[in-house]
C-alpha cells in the first residue's frame, strides 16, 4: 500500500491494546465477513492482490475509524460492484428490503461450504511454477527501492531506500504490485531480508533489533 493505510512505523495512534484470550471473530457478523469475501474470491473475477488494494481504497478518515472486517466488507463491496456481481444500487436496494432476486453468475466456480476447509489448505494462487532466475542469493546486500507508486505496492514506506541483507529465497511468486494493480503475474523470486532497528529507526533504535520484510526482485537493487 501506498496512502494512509500504511501504517507501519508512524507515531501518534496510541499504545497497541492487547486483548487476552482474544476471539478468532469478535461477532456473528465478522465471521460471516470472512466467509462471504473468501466465497466470493473463489469466483476467480479476481486475486489476492487485486483484493488487498480494494480496501486500500477506503478513504483514509474511514480507514482509521473503523474495525480490520469492516475494510474487508468495503474491498468486498468494492469488487462486486466493479465487477457487476452486486452493484451498489442492488446492495443499497437489498438493505432496503426491496431486492430483486440477484441473478447467478455463468460458469462460476461455487465453493460450497463442505469445500471450504480443503480450498484454504490447497490454495496457492499467487505461487509460480514457472522457473525464474533469482538475482540475489542468501548473504547478499540490497538496497530497497525509493518508490512511491500511485497503486498497489507491497514494499512498505517506513522500508524505502533501506539497506538490508538476504537471509531465505522463498522461491518463485507472482509480483504482487502488477497482480494488484491488474498488470500481469511477472513471476519472480521472494526474499525474507533482514534490515537492522538503527538501519530503519536511526541509531535511538536498541542495537539487537531487527525486522524481517518479504520483498520480491523487484523491490531490490544491489547494495
Amino acid at each position: 500500500m501506498n496512502g494512509a493505510h500504511d501504517l507501519g512505523g508512524m507515531h501518534g495512534f496510541g499504545p497497541v491494546d492487547i486483548e487476552r484470550d482474544e476471539p478468532v471473530f469478535h461477532g456473528e457478523w465478522e465471521r460471516r465477513a470472512f466467509a462471504v469475501t473468501l466465497a466470493a474470491g473463489f469466483l476467480g473475477k479476481w486475486n489476492i492482490d487485486q483484493s488487498r488494494f480494494a480496501r486500500e481504497q477506503m478513504p483514509p478518515a474511514e480507514y482509521l475509524a473503523t474495525s480490520y472486517y469492516e475494510h474487508w466488507l468495503f474491498g468486498l463491496e468494492r469488487l462486486l460492484d466493479e465487477h457487476r456481481l452486486v452493484t451498489n444500487e442492488e446492495l443499497a436496494a437489498r438493505l432496503c428490503g426491496r431486492a430483486e432476486r440477484v441473478t447467478p453468475v455463468e460458469g462460476a466456480r461455487v465453493l460450497a461450504a463442505r469445500d471450504v476447509e480443503k480450498a484454504l489448505r490447497t490454495s496457492r494462487t499467487s505461487k509460480a511454477d514457472e522457473n525464474v532466475t533469482p538475482r540475489y542469493s542468501i548473504g547478499d546486500r540490497v538496497i530497497t527501492k525509493n518508490i512511491n507508486p500511485l497503486g498497489h505496492t507491497r514494499l512498505p514506506r517506513y522500508a524505502r531506500g533501506k539497506r538490508g541483507e538476504v537471509v531465505l529465497d522463498h522461491g518463485v511468486w507472482v509480483f504482487p504490485d502488477t497482480a494488484g494493480n491488474g498488470l500481469g503475474r511477472k513471476p519472480q523470486h521472494c526474499y525474507s531480508v533482514r534490515f537492522t532497528g538503527r538501519e530503519l529507526w536511526g541509531d535511538g533504535a536498541p542495537a539487537r533489533d531487527a525486522v524481517h520484510i518479504d520483498l520480491w526482485d523487484d523491490h531490490l537493487e544491489p547494495a
